[in-house]
């Protein structure tokens, strides 16, 4: 055998269940790897736990989310009798004056819910998180495993439903950045650097929702014959390249909701003039 390939020495298997069973091979050792295999689920958990942190300071302050006009996407569309007037934009008073609340808790159920059973998010939170496993060849601390099968795991297959409540979301935030070519004024025709936020972020969600494997699925998952539905067979491969880039496409419009609503703030608050291009 030649130097360095030897097998690692193994011992009893020491106490314990899932990778430490009598099934699995008795390696002592938590993992063999040499590499910074712990940056990965660091810089995951660092990235939602800093969209987690400002997603709920902005979806709690209940201001400085309209700005003719611009409208935060964590505030749209406006479901309660509390929220701000905004002329032609998605104020829809289902809710009276008893709610009291911030009208963002709403509406945000619906997105949050979608990334939250996403294929991709499960695994980054899963591992950032929980270390269920940490990284690939590393030994996770749990001693059962019940996959998602019992509750709350279970609600993860709830994302197929999600994701039809994603399609209309991402519709009314469409509406919203049709909106943003008007000026304070509500004059069409104009443009300003929120205009381009705007674009830039609505582009990010539909790809992310379009990448989403439920999506995948709905175009093409149930067809036994491809060359019977040559439409749906061009669509699903369409898609099937979209998926291929979930990941980037998940954090891209993360960040491009959080900049689009921060961009709003700003504007809002006074702290930032919003520049026109024409």
């Amino acid at each position: 055998m030649a130097t360095g390939t030897e097998p690692p020495t193994t011992e009893p298997h020491p106490p314990g269940g899932g990778v430490r069973s009598a099934t699995r091979a008795a390696i002592t050792a938590p993992h063999l790897r040499t590499d910074r295999w712990w940056l990965a689920p660091a810089v995951t958990t660092a990235g939602l736990l800093a969209f987690i942190v400002y997603s709920t300071w902005r979806a709690f302050a209940n201001a400085d989310y309209y700005v003719a006009p611009y409208v935060s996407p964590f505030y749209s569309p406006c479901l309660a009798e509390n929220c701000e007037p905004m002329r032609a934009g998605p104020n829809w008073e289902l809710f009276g004056g008893w709610w009291g609340l911030s009208p963002a808790i709403l509406i945000l159920i619906f997105p949050l819910g979608f990334r939250l059973t996403c294929y991709y998010y499960r695994k980054a939170y899963y591992r950032g998180f929980w270390a269920s496993p940490p990284a690939c060849a590393v030994a996770e601390p749990h001693k059962t495993y019940s996959g998602e099968t019992r509750f709350p795991l279970i609600l993860q297959n709830t994302h197929r439903y999600f994701f039809y409540a994603a399609l209309l979301v991402a519709g009314v935030l469409t509406y919203d950045t049709v909106l943003a070519f008007r000026d304070e004024d509500y004059a069409w025709g104009h443009m300003g650097l929120g205009t381009l936020v705007f674009l830039v972020n609505i582009v990010l969600i539909w790809a992310y929702t379009f990448s989403c494997h439920s999506c995948r699925h709905i175009v093409g998952g149930q067809l036994k014959h491809f060359s019977k539905h040559p439409v749906r067979y061009r669509m699903w491969r369409w898609v099937g390249r979209l998926n291929a880039h979930h990941m980037a496409l998940a954090w891209a419009s993360l960040v491009s909701v959080a900049l689009a609503d921060f961009y709003v703030y700003l504007v809002a608050s006074g702290a930032f003039d919003d520049p026109r291009f024409f």
